[in-house]
């Protein structure tokens, strides 16, 4: 809903799905190290390392024993058969008769049981016994061989992650002494007055604020990763005293001559904020009326001013409007976890995919009490975005608060605090949130009832005539997109973690360590799809003219290090289009196997067939499937597809795999470490809602006229070199493959006039 405010009173992807960050500078020492076992003292197993040890374990969980004793007593690769000798004999004959001997493995023994070791780590009791009758070991020798290797690649990968998260923790923080030692400078140390001109020092506060933020965040990661190692422990130069004082001191507070912020106010701000969240939750008519065609609650401003006795409502800021919004569901998730996930900024940005593309935590104003951290205040940034470079993204400053209102009932609040936005940078003043947040209320077997409230005061700017009635009517960043993507992203999550699924629902998948690897693989393609789509600051687009006359907006980045790509220059190409066809209709379409070769040209015609298809939602639209593909042109080749549909928004996700890497996947190996592109489809309604032409019972036919907003994304690996630039031959092949598509898809839906 919006109301216009021109008058002269008065820009947002462990664990929903973990996907680890670390840079695997492992890959450097495993892709120099040695193949033969017995010629050299480190070994590579897969993508693991090796270095041979003269270590023990009676058990997978034990630790290290180290012995003593020289290398020549004892065997680096075998398990020690050993019986101790507590007696205290003289004779040394007698203790060398009852002491057996060390037995060392033969390089035919060691080869065998690491080919073994290569295709199950964990061998069963049959396996053990077989492979020690072909070798002449015991059981209880393999048994002990097998956990040694183990642990020997765990405890070496750890040392080195340690080593690497200490070395990151240490020069994150000089950065970040830096630049408070930067801003220091631009304030008097007395009074905290500002020393430079009001411009330049209010630019440099909102850079070094950001940039603070983000190596918050980053510390955050990296004392998750690390565990019991602390950022005050790794150093052991680092003392308690004056440094740790200004480590521990709010920022707020540092920044005061700039904001003239005290949280004396900030807690008033939120008390306030908090008592018009509840009302605008719970409050019927007048105050939201439904609308008699499009069945949504409509606030009604005049009644809003009046209920709130809002005194500032005549001197509005000019030339803006007004968005209110509010949805009401039960969803699928405990409501402790649901408070965890909105208040850590990682897990909020994972929940929220296709709508944050940028989020970070500027401030921590107030940790809060106990596990679900009642009380908790702090100050967050926010990019929010559609996917489409068309529509520009919604950056917003404010500050959440997390209150217990009821032994079952807990409230997030959001609201904007003028004082922030105005001193950090005026051409951040676009987006700002009135109360707004969601009341949660605990329901019986894992369940919430969820009431989710947006209530936003945005400029006016120009929105392409394609997207303007869906943005003006405050559905694109509205309460039931939020609430939309929140059941779909917590139905996945609990088919991810089921353990009953019955075997129909998972062909193809025999394992459920497999089917959690696909999973986590599928929701890192839908990440990353969203993430290269937008009109993010992450990227620069540039607009060309396809041969069917679209607009194709091309963007290229290049992946350095990440093994979740390809590594090279990557060229994004995007198109948004309208069709006069229904989303479900055109998600049907999209997402259906049998008809791929319609639309696809690199399938070239040829035959797929879905060799695995794991559902991830109530919606049969939502799944995830293995398609093989038998081209005619090129040989055979597999493509991993991720759908999902809600209320709002349906996206089909897509990356041919590797067919090795996919193989493992299924078994349950890590997925981390598969280089995947993602191109895909993001599909929602037109916007343009009206009273049907018929009226139906049927569900599946409510929504079933009107047109659909339509964005194309491919992503090419446009040179494996880093070095080089992006040409003209990359580009045009991009406009190639966006305008085929196009064409394609509107042949075969039969709106070519479209």
């Amino acid at each position: 809903m919006v109301v216009n405010m021109s008058k002269k009173p008065p820009h947002t992807a462990k664990d929903l799905f973990p996907s680890p960050t670390l840079s695997l500078s492992l890959a450097g020492i495993f892709r120099h190290a040695g193949a033969a076992a017995e010629m050299s003292a480190v070994e590579v197993v897969g993508d693991e390392l090796r270095r041979e040890s003269t270590v023990e374990f009676s058990s997978d969980n034990s630790g290290p024993v180290r012995s003593s004793r020289s290398e020549d007593d004892f065997d680096g690769e075998g398990a020690r058969d050993v019986e101790d000798d507590n007696e205290n004999d003289e004779d040394d004959e007698k203790r060398k008769k009852k002491r057996k001997k060390y037995n060392r493995h033969t390089p035919e023994q060691i080869r065998e049981m690491e080919a073994l070791f290569k295709e199950s780590p964990h061998p069963d009791e049959n396996q053990r016994h077989q492979l020690s009758k072909q070798l002449g070991l015991s059981p209880r020798q393999v048994k002990f061989w097998f956990q040694n290797r183990r642990t020997q690649i765990k405890t070496i990968q750890e040392r080195h992650e340690n080593s690497l998260l200490k070395s990151e923790l240490e020069r994150l923080r000089a950065e970040s002494k830096t630049m408070r030692e930067t801003i220091n400078k631009s304030c008097c140390p007395n009074c905290g007055t500002v020393t430079a001109s009001i411009p330049g020092s209010m630019s440099t506060g909102k850079h070094l604020l950001i940039e603070n933020a983000k190596l918050k965040v980053e510390v955050e990661k990296l004392r998750t990763a690390l565990g019991k190692c602390s950022p005050r422990t790794t150093s052991p130069s680092y003392s308690a005293g004056h440094h740790d004082e200004e480590e521990n001191r709010s920022s707020l507070d540092f920044y005061n001559g700039i904001f003239g912020l005290e949280k004396s106010r900030i807690m008033d701000i939120v008390n306030r904020a908090t008592e018009e969240l509840i009302k605008m939750a719970n409050m019927g008519e007048p105050l939201w009326l439904r609308s008699v065609e499009t069945g949504r609650e409509i606030l009604n401003y005049d009644e809003y001013v009046k209920e709130f006795a809002l005194e500032s409502s005549c001197r509005e800021r000019p030339n803006t409007f007004i968005e209110a919004s509010r949805e009401s569901e039960v969803v699928f998730v405990d409501l402790s976890q649901l408070v965890q996930i909105l208040l850590d900024v990682n897990q909020w940005k994972e929940m929220f995919p296709s709508l944050i593309s940028k989020a970070a935590v500027v401030d921590v104003i107030c940790n809060g009490e106990g596990f679900n951290r009642n009380g908790a205040v702090q100050l967050m940034f926010a990019e929010l975005q559609m996917l489409t470079p068309m529509v520009p993204t919604r950056e917003v400053y404010f500050v959440r608060c997390c209150k217990q209102l009821s032994a079952e009932k807990w409230a997030i609040i959001d609201v904007s605090i003028d004082k922030v936005e105005d001193s950090i940078d005026v051409s951040l003043m676009k987006c700002r949130k009135r109360p707004s947040g969601c009341i949660i209320e605990d329901k019986s077997n894992g369940h919430c009832k969820v009431i989710w409230v947006e209530h936003m005061e945005c400029q006016k700017s120009s929105i392409h005539t394609l997207y303007r009635a869906i943005v003006n009517s405050g559905l694109a960043f509205g309460a039931r997109h939020w609430m939309a993507t929140l059941q779909l992203q917590c139905e996945r999550l609990v088919f991810y973690m089921a353990t009953n699924v019955p075997m129909k629902d998972s062909n193809g998948v025999t394992t459920l360590a497999g089917r959690k690897s696909i999973f986590k693989l599928a929701q890192r393609m839908t990440w990353s799809f969203c993430h290269a789509v937008g009109a993010s600051s992450f990227h620069t687009w540039t607009k060309v003219t396809s041969k069917t006359g679209e607009d194709i907006w091309i963007s290229f980045r290049k992946n350095l290090n990440d093994p979740g790509e390809p590594i090279g220059v990557i060229l994004s190409a995007v198109s948004s289009v309208w069709l006069p066809v229904s989303s479900n209709v055109l998600f049907d379409f999209l997402r259906d196997e049998a008809r791929r070769s319609e639309w696809d040209s690199k399938s070239s015609g040829g035959s797929v067939k879905c060799t695995a298809n794991l559902a991830k939602g109530k919606d049969k639209g939502n799944v995830v499937n293995i398609q093989k593909i038998q081209s005619k042109v090129n040989s055979e080749w597999i493509i991993l597809q991720d759908s999902c549909t809600s209320a709002y928004e349906s996206m089909v996700i897509y990356a041919p795999v590797d067919i090795a890497g996919i193989q493992s996947v299924l078994t349950g190996c890590d997925s981390s470490n598969l280089a995947v592109l993602p191109s895909g489809f993001s599909i929602i309604p037109d916007g343009i809602e009206a009273r049907p032409f018929v009226i139906t019972s049927r569900q599946e036919e409510k929504y079933t006229e009107g047109g659909s907003l339509l964005t194309m994304a491919f992503q090419i690996l446009a040179n494996t070199s880093t070095t080089t630039k992006l040409t003209m031959e990359s580009v045009e092949s991009a406009n190639n493959l966006v305008s085929c598509t196009l064409k394609n898809i509107r042949t075969s839906l039969k709106c070519e006039d479209g």
